[in-house]
């Protein structure tokens, strides 16, 4: 019999096949050689695991391997030893980033830092679709850092109440104090919200607004400006014209409505202290010739106004 002669087209095939092969990346870090599942990211990165990694740390993952499989081919290890043994890839139409972040969760090894919110999001919605306890924990722990319980208050909110993380909604839910909810900014974040949990924030936001005009309208922490009538504590004659101080008031509500943490008012220096509405409160005084004396006392109606603040709500009610 003729030996086989090879055409063309086969060389071209088997050089492609070739190229294939040997253009297989396997990620450094997961490449174990005796492990039995290999994943297949986005971007076509192979990552060699132990299917029971898999299987005791994801509920997907755990639910997929339960499944009956196909029938698979037996190949002929004399053309092919290879391959006899070369599990099949499972394609995970996540990124790189997503799939080696999470992996390295579920193997406990150790994780990068995490740099910013979109990161911790695009992980986070992996862990939920694989249903993976574990990585979801621990990205948990990590979102109570200064570096994002400040940075992005509102959004740590919103994922807290999806994952149902109630102290750290609480802690988030304090944070968010600094911030105006109703600028256009965070209509979108604030979207993402169901009525049941963003009712608790606007409520925070709004009782601390309401609650601080019912304190500074109170004859009783400030006599000299509530008090019907009031006479000039120096000369005991002339009646206060308290104008300046509903005034002053009325500036305070406002930004306090504005940023209910409240933490630029009843202060002796800084932007509110400068306000036009401030310097005529404090410079008001008896219109009494020959009297003059000053019609309210700084420094106590501004540690009274620190001590209303104090006593507001700072977190959603459960």
């Amino acid at each position: 019999m003729a030996a086989p002669r090879y055409t063309k087209i086969d060389k071209i095939d088997a050089r492609l096949t070739s190229t294939a092969l040997s253009a297989r990346k396997y990620h450094p870090d997961f490449s174990f050689p005796d492990a039995d599942v290999i994943l297949r990211s986005f971007e076509g990165t192979l990552y060699r695991i132990h299917s029971y990694t898999l299987r005791t740390t994801s509920g997907l993952f755990n639910t997929m391997f339960n499944l009956p499989q196909p029938q698979k081919c037996v190949k002929d290890p004399h053309k092919d030893p290879k391959g006899a043994d070369e599990p099949e890839e499972i394609p995970i139409f996540e990124s790189d980033f997503v799939v080696e972040r999470l992996l390295r969760l579920l193997c406990s090894i150790p994780v990068p830092t995490w740099e910013s919110y979109d990161d911790v999001d695009r992980v986070l919605t992996a862990a939920e679709k694989w249903d993976t306890p574990g990585p979801i924990a621990s990205i948990r722990a990590a979102l109570t850092r200064p570096q994002f319980l400040t940075s992005d208050p509102l959004r740590l909110y919103v994922l807290a109440k999806h994952f149902g993380w109630n102290e750290e909604a609480k802690l988030a839910s304090t944070q968010t104090l600094r911030l105006n909810l109703h600028d256009p900014i965070y209509a979108p974040t604030l979207a993402r919200l169901t009525s049941k949990d963003l009712l608790p924030l606007l409520n925070l936001h709004r009782k601390r607004r309401d609650m601080f005009k019912k304190l500074l309208d109170s004859p009783g922490r400030f006599a000299a400006g509530n008090s019907s009538p009031y006479h000039c504590s120096r000369c005991g004659v002339t009646r206060l014209d308290n104008y300046t101080w509903r005034e002053f008031k009325n500036a305070m509500f406002a930004e306090i409505d504005r940023r209910p943490l409240g933490d630029t008012l009843g202060l002796a220096f800084g932007p509110a202290a400068e306000w036009p509405e401030a310097k005529a409160c404090w410079e008001a005084m008896c219109t009494m010739e020959g009297c003059g004396g000053l019609n309210y006392d700084r420094i106590a109606t501004l540690r009274q106004i620190r001590n209303c603040i104090e006593l507001l709500p700072t977190t959603i009610e459960d």
